[in-house]
């Protein structure tokens, strides 16, 4: 492939993902749905079972898993510039947005937000659209029988010890599972990962990583008025977080409210909007980075702090990439990884308990999920115009 081609097709990469990026609504768990649909089953990029293992990994690593898969995928398809295409396209309609709203707000008053009717229809959506996801990836990796069973006892243990280890925690015991429950599935060697990160090139990754984690608190405490703090800030919080956005974004509020480098009102507007937005939750990120005080704040602000919580998501996706993709072709591992992709499914649909107890405040509601959930089952009905029309339902019969 010629430097022109390789262009073109990064541009088309950004593109595709800045689609998604602008239609993608309910958080991670849907993120990880539409992007099955668009790349294992439309266009074919990988096979259900490699994508299933690069979920599998990204549920393991620290970080945003839906936004680690999408550079994932972008790495593969055309290397570094694909993960870059990938990553921007994805994430810049939701970050802008929520940087645009901080600097809105900061000449009016933070606590007006979003207004609540239109939160509710948005997240009475949500819980529809990551119903669908979790049924869809069910019946691709959690069929039935003892998959299914297995999935569900993840689920209940996810629900009653709702810690940050307890995800890594669960995926092992999961491996360990599968291990056991299908060692007698016949080999089946997986397809190669189109791969395009060398070992030493992880292996340079991975310790920048690390080093960062023990650099940039010493930056921070030599240069305590500048950007070393907030960089230093969110990219811990990237670096040591597992769970996704949901979990996030208690976890921003504690490092940017407690230090009062933004009020609470001001945040509590932002963690209302990033909900309504498409995309991924860490675009909080760019929100908070654009309202913090003088001479911080702003567009640089909002670059900064994205980026840093963003930076460790690619490390140690980046780090870890080549030696999982030529373990995972080891025929023995498979019934491990048969496990894995069932506790996947059953760490999804404990996501959907968490959206749900959110959103769901009585029968009412209830009902409107239920409707929205077979709209989507029907496949008549594309998720953004279901967002949409509850979004505008929400706004005109809601609270104001």
């Amino acid at each position: 492939m010629s430097a022109i081609d390789r262009i073109r097709e990064c541009v088309a990469i950004g593109v595709l993902f800045l689609r998604l990026g602008l239609t993608s609504f309910g958080g991670p768990v849907a993120h990880l749905e539409v992007f099955r649909r668009e790349f294992v089953l439309r266009r074919a990029w990988l096979d259900a079972r490699a994508y299933g293992d690069l979920v599998a990994l990204c549920q393991v690593l620290p970080g945003p898993a839906s936004s680690q898969v999408g550079m994932a995928l972008g790495l593969l398809r055309q290397g570094y510039p694909g993960a870059l295409a990938a990553w921007l396209g994805f994430t810049l309609p939701s970050a802008v947005a929520m940087a645009a709203l901080a600097l809105w707000l900061a000449g009016t008053a933070p606590a007006a937000g979003v207004p609540p009717g239109l939160l509710q229809g948005l997240m009475v959506a949500a819980v529809a659209v990551v119903a669908h996801a979790v049924w869809s990836m069910r019946r691709a990796y959690a069929p039935g029988g003892v998959r299914l069973a297995w999935a569900a006892g993840v689920a209940a243990a996810a629900l009653a010890w709702p810690a940050a280890l307890a995800q890594p925690v669960l995926i092992a015991l999961s491996a360990g599972f599968g291990t056991w429950a299908f060692r007698h599935l016949p080999p089946q060697p997986a397809n190669p990962l189109p791969l395009r990160v060398g070992h030493r090139a992880a292996a340079l990754w991975l310790s920048l990583f690390g080093a960062a984690l023990v650099v940039l608190p010493v930056l921070a405490r030599l240069a305590p008025g500048g950007w070393w703090p907030v960089v230093d800030a969110f990219y811990r919080i990237g670096a040591l977080i597992f769970g996704g956005g949901h979990v996030v974004l208690p976890l921003i509020q504690a490092e940017v409210v407690g230090p009062g480098w933004i009020d609470a009102p001001t945040f509590l507007a932002g963690y209302g909007a990033v909900q309504a937005m498409p995309g991924p939750l860490l675009t909080i990120a760019s929100y908070v980075g654009a309202a913090l005080p003088p001479p911080l704040g702003g567009g640089m602000g909002a670059t900064v702090a994205l980026l840093a919580i963003y930076a460790p998501a690619f490390l140690i996706l980046a780090g870890t990439l080549p030696g999982w993709a030529r373990w995972r072709q080891h025929p023995r591992l498979q019934p491990m990884l048969e496990g894995v992709h069932a506790g996947v499914v059953g760490l999804l649909a404990a996501a959907l308990v968490h959206a749900g107890s959110a959103a769901i405040e009585g029968a009412g509601s209830a009902l409107a999920a239920g409707v929205a959930l077979a709209l989507l089952l029907s496949g008549r009905v594309p998720a953004w115009a279901l967002v949409a029309l509850y979004a505008a339902g929400g706004t005109l019969v809601g609270p104001h």
